[in-house]
Formats: structure tokens, sequence, C-alpha cells
């Protein structure tokens, strides 16, 4: 246990020395978040923090553990997963930095992922059995290498997703590395002990600078080795006497936070029909953030959810049927809670709405209508030829009817039938001004059957759409019903004696 502390405090005081070098490396190469788009930062903040943490990893490992003869006997009897995992995590921590200076695409990234995590499981980081419930053990067989990989590389990219705020991705890594390295004591699994022991020393001597407000970022470059690292040694890290099912729910609970803004981004983007790697401001800490919580309180709530994921997946590692039991319990509580406060149930269906909307009968008969309006309005000489035109286009656009509401004149309407309308009361209706409010001598009101009982965003913007092409024909053929120029003033004789028009279908 003292050869842990040191490794811990050391690893912790290298972070702290090696972070402002690494910070001042990252603004003369020009390796700069800077604010705007989905960043929340301020200012210009340095990237690159990853080296500084992984130089803080390895020193523990290079001095104390071979002094050690404990830790050192451990290391030396797992040296093949030790060089599989520092391979790795090197080769993931060189493509993170590259990423951070000069950007790589998406595909390269995730094929570096999958190369790492391979030799993960090489070294002999395997997922070989699953326990589901109602079903019992299930080993994965020629599976075991497809799963081990997916689970390395899903952590990897969750890390890198939940990096959004100053601190937040360190401090959820610090509470689950707290979570191996409880476990891995507990199960006398000295490999895993001396490996968190590091990262946990290295990572929070690199919060101290990166705790809001951050003044430098751990970038890609840590994202990746911690993901790297946690991802690997969580598969390892129970006891070797402990069920299956509960070695995986350990480290899924305690990477509760990440995993679950993983899940739903990859929801998220599939609703928006978009690529799973493309970035949006959707994730858990940007939605908190819109809701008018300030950046440092966000990474708290997060960091105070992480630990009590802590200690529900500290509780399902000693294995008892009571403690699991409530482990879960508090656990589901905890994601459910986060799910309707975050609003996502809302966010789903309003993307399934939305979605729907945009195939409607209504909504596409508007859509395919108005590239011919602007021409058949485009060809309209004169105030008869916009009305009868407008009659024509009801029909088409599925449209009901139209009336025009002439401003300054009670029960002065004059109205277009595309279908003569049994009850009117029925249908859902939006008016629209011609020309700016201010401007504007009259106003078109629609009136069409639809599914929805309320007027869809896409119908409006399409009906809009449709008003400036009538408007723009209005105000071309020297209509009365146009809008007024900005300087022109009210006409009476023009607006007291208007001329119904109607035209019948």
């Amino acid at each position: 246990m003292r050869a842990f502390v040191l490794a811990f405090l050391l690893a912790a005081v290298s972070s702290v020395a090696l972070t402002p070098l690494v910070r001042r490396l990252a603004v003369r190469i020009g390796a700069v978040s800077e604010p705007g788009g989905r960043h929340v930062n301020q200012r210009a903040v340095p990237r690159l923090g990853g080296i500084a943490i992984a130089l803080a990893f390895l020193i523990p490992l290079a001095t104390i553990f071979p002094l050690e003869s404990t830790v050192a006997a451990a290391l030396r009897s797992e040296w093949r997963r030790l060089a599989g995992l520092l391979v790795g995590a090197v080769v993931l921590t060189g493509v993170g930095v590259l990423d951070d200076t000069r950007r790589v695409r998406a595909v390269h990234k995730l094929l570096a992922q999958i190369a790492a995590a391979s030799l993960a499981f090489a070294a002999g980081f395997h997922i070989d059995a699953v326990q589901l419930p109602l079903v019992g053990s299930v080993s994965m067989g020629v599976f075991a290498g497809p799963v081990t990989v997916l689970w390395i590389v899903g952590i990897v990219n969750a890390i890198n997703l939940i990096d959004g705020l100053d601190g937040l991705a360190a401090g959820i890594v610090f509470f689950a590395g707290v979570t191996n390295f409880v476990v891995a004591l507990v199960s006398q699994n000295t490999f895993v002990c001396a490996l968190m022991a590091t990262m946990l020393g290295s990572v929070l001597g690199f919060l101290f600078f990166n705790f809001n407000p951050a003044r430098i970022f751990m970038g890609d470059s840590g994202s990746y080795f911690l993901g790297f690292l946690l991802g690997t040694t969580s598969v390892v890290g129970g006891s070797q006497t402990a069920s299956t099912a509960v070695s995986i729910l350990v480290p899924v609970l305690a990477l509760g936070v990440p995993i679950f803004d993983t899940l739903f981004a990859m929801v998220r983007r599939y609703l928006e029909r978009r690529p799973f790697f493309s970035p949006d401001r959707g994730h858990v800490h940007h939605r908190l953030l819109d809701m008018g919580i300030t950046h440092r309180r966000a990474v708290l709530l997060l960091y105070g959810i992480s630990m009590v994921l802590t200690i529900a997946a500290i509780g399902v590692s000693l294995g008892h049927n009571w403690q699991v039991g409530v482990a879960i319990l508090t656990a589901s509580i905890v994601v459910v809670g986060l799910v309707r406060f975050l609003g996502y149930f809302e966010y789903v269906l309003l993307m399934r709405r939305q979605r729907a909307r945009l195939t409607e009968p209504d909504t596409e008969a508007l859509r395919r209508m108005l590239p011919e309006a602007v021409t058949w309005f485009g060809a309209a000489a004169t105030d008869e030829d916009v009305w009868r035109t407008l009659q024509r286009v009801l029909g088409i656009g599925n449209l009901a009817m139209a009336e025009l509401v002439q401003h300054g004149l009670e029960n002065q309407l004059s109205a277009w039938a595309g279908v003569t309308p049994e009850n009117p009361e029925m249908m859902v209706s939006a008016r629209f001004p011609l020309g700016e409010d201010r401007l504007a001598r009259a106003e078109l009101r629609f009136r069409w059957w639809s599914p929805r009982s309320d007027v869809s965003p896409q119908a409006a913007a399409l009906l809009q759409v449709l008003v400036d092409v009538i408007t723009s024909a209005l105000v071309r053929v020297n209509s009365p019903h146009a809008p007024m120029l900005a300087l022109d003033r009210p006409e009476p004789d023009r607006l007291s004696s208007p001329q119904p028009l109607r035209v019948e279908p």
C-alpha cells in the first residue's frame, strides 16, 4: 500500500511540474482551442495536456515500482499486458497530439483506436463472458475479441465526448479510477492497483490547471490516453472468482456519465440523420449550460453524479445480493433522474415529431408546389392575375381556402377558395401579413385540413415563403393590397372602398 501512495504522490507532483511546460509548448506550436462554435471557452486555451498526464503516469512506473519488490514482481508477471497497455496508450496519445495540432480525419482516428484495442486484446485484456438477466452467463467465444475491442473503443470515445467543460473529463476519470483502484485492492490485483495509483496522481495534478477557469485542456491526447487506460484495466480489475456480470457491471456504473452521454449522442445523431462522429452541442454538459446552470456548477453536478455512481459500483463489486440490488437501484434512479432533468425523453419525442412533420402530406404538397408558384406569380401582369394564380396554387398545395383581411376595415374580406369548406372550424389556419407588419395593408389567412391539430413549423415556413412571393407580385403590379413603401402614407380613398374580389372555384 505504501508503494501505491508514493506512486500517487510522485505522479501528482510530476503532473503539476510538467503541465506548465506543456502549456508553453502548446502555445508556441499553436495547439490552442479558440472560442466559438460548440466550444464553451470564452478565450483561447492551450491543448496537449495529455502529454503531461502521460509523462506523469510513466514516471512512477519507471522509478518507484522497480524498487518495490512486491509491485515489481506483479508488473513483471504481467509484462505482456503491461507492454500491450503502454504501447497502445502511447499510440493513441500520439494520434491525439496530431489531432490537437493538425487535425486527423475521424475515420483515421477510429482505425487507430481499433488497432490499439486489438493490441490490448492480444496482450491479454479479454471479455470472455457476460452475465445476462434471466439467461445467465453467456460465453463470448469467438466474439470475445470484437466485444473487447468494441468496449475499449467505446470507452475511449466516451471520455473524449464528455471532455467539453473545464475539469469535467479529468474529474470523471478520477472517480472511475478510484472505483478501479478499490475493486482491484479488494481483490488483491496488484497490477491494476499500480496502474490506477499512478493514473489518479497524474489526473489530480492536472486538475489544478484544468478546473474552471481552465488554463490548459487535456485535448484528444489526454482523453484518448485516459480512456484507453480505463477501458483496458476495467476488464481485469475485479477478482478472478467474481461473477462476470459483476465485473462488467462495475465499470459500466463507474463510467455511467460518459457512457450515458455517448449512447444518447448516438441516438440523437441517428434521429437527426447525421454521422455518428459529427460534433454538436447536444451533450449532457451543453444541455446543462443551455438550462442556465453556470459552467462550474454544471461540472460539480456531474461530479456529484459520478461520485454516487462510484459508490454504487463499489457496492456492486462486493458481490452481496442486497448490496448489488441497492447499488443497481441507486444507479437506476440517478440515470432516470438525469434523463428527466435534462429532458432527453422530450428531445427524442420532439425529433420524432419533427421528422414526421417533414413528411406530412400538406407539407410535402407545399414544398413541391413552391418552385412552380414562383414562376406563375412572376408572370402575373395585373391584380386579378395574382388572385387567379393564388386560386390555382391553393388546389395544388392542398389548401382549402385563403382569405384577404384588409387592415383598418371590419367585415371586409375578399376570399378565394381552392376547395369550398363545409366546416371551416375543423381546419387549421395561419395568418401572414403582406409585407412588414408596420407597412402591411392586408393579411392572408390560409385554412387547410391537417393530420395534426396545430400548424407545423415546416408548413408555416413554406407558407411564409409563398406569401413573400405573392407580396412581390402585388408590389410589381401596383395592387391596392400591396404593402406601403417606407415613406408612403395611407391613402384613405384606396383603403375605404375596396372592391371585394371573389374567384369561384
